[in-house]
Parts: C-alpha cells; structure tokens; sequence
C-alpha cells in the first residue's frame, strides 16, 4: 500500500508540472476520481463446481465422470477418456450424430436448453432414437444436473458418411 501511495505521488507531482496552472487547479478538482480503488473483501468464484455423470453402455455397464459446470456432454467424456468407440467424431460441431445419448423422460424435460433444429436434423440421422434423445455435444451441464445419468445406444452412426 505504500508503493502506491508513493506511485501516487509521483503520478501527482509530474503531471502538475507538466501543465499550465489553470489546468492543474482543473486537474485538482477531478484528483479523487483518478485514484479511486474499488476494493472488496469476498473472494470471487473463479472455480466452475464439480458435477457427476452417469454413462449407461447398451450392456448396463456404467461410466462414472466428473465435470465442470459449462462442460458439454462430449467434454466429460473426452476429458474422462471414457472409451466409447466413435463418439463425437466431428468434436461438437452439429455435422454428426456420434454423440447421441437417450435420457430419462424426467432428466430431458429439466434440461434449460431445447434441442435445435439443427440438433434434431442430426438426430433424425441417429440410431436407436428415441423421444428423449439428444446429442452429448449439445447438453451443457449446470450443478442442477449434478447426478445425471444418460444411456449409450448400442450403435453408432456417423452422419457424416
């Protein structure tokens, strides 16, 4: 805190010198608004909260991941390494249907984002589709979908093919 009052100081000191006198009596009245500091004493929330995924392969194996909140889907599983042959080929990019998932009908309906147009044109595209599917890329989680649990069809179709 010293070094700034002293940077202050100086600040004050050169700047006077360097203008008129009638700028500087100017100068004198805008002063406390050059150094005010907004200060505060919370600490702020730079770290996204953990949230848990569920991934229910065709044989009923599960995949247990950790995420972010603001990951996608695809994020959790890719940043897991889960071992899902095919899955997000075209890395999020709505050009395939690689990561399409099947929800609970209660899981789809608390989703805060509908599906796209687009979404649904690829859907259209997929395996196994059913009225709660949706695409892994699409779903951003929120800590109100800590716990999710979404089911892998048995087979993968890569639109773009």
């Amino acid at each position: 805190m010293a070094l700034v009052h002293k940077l202050r100081g100086i600040y004050k000191s050169v700047l006077l010198s360097s203008v008129s006198q009638s700028w500087s009596k100017d100068i004198q009245k805008v002063k406390p608004n050059l150094f005010v500091r907004n200060t505060s004493t919370s600490k702020p929330s730079y770290e996204k909260k953990e949230v848990n995924v569920t991934f229910i392969r065709a044989n009923g194996e599960k995949l247990l991941a950790k995420g972010k909140e603001g990951d996608s889907l695809l994020d959790i599983i890719v940043n897991n390494e889960l071992d899902i042959d095919g899955y997000g080929a075209c890395e999020g990019t709505l050009t395939c249907s690689t990561c399409h998932l099947i929800l609970t009908k209660e899981d789809y309906d608390r989703l805060p984002e509908k599906p796209t147009d687009e979404e649904l044109d690829m859907l259209d595209l997929a395996f196994d589709l059913t009225d709660t599917s949706r695409l892994g890329c699409q779903i951003i989680m929120t800590k109100e979908l800590d716990g999710l649990q979404v089911k892998i069809p048995s087979t993968i179709y890569d639109a773009r093919s």
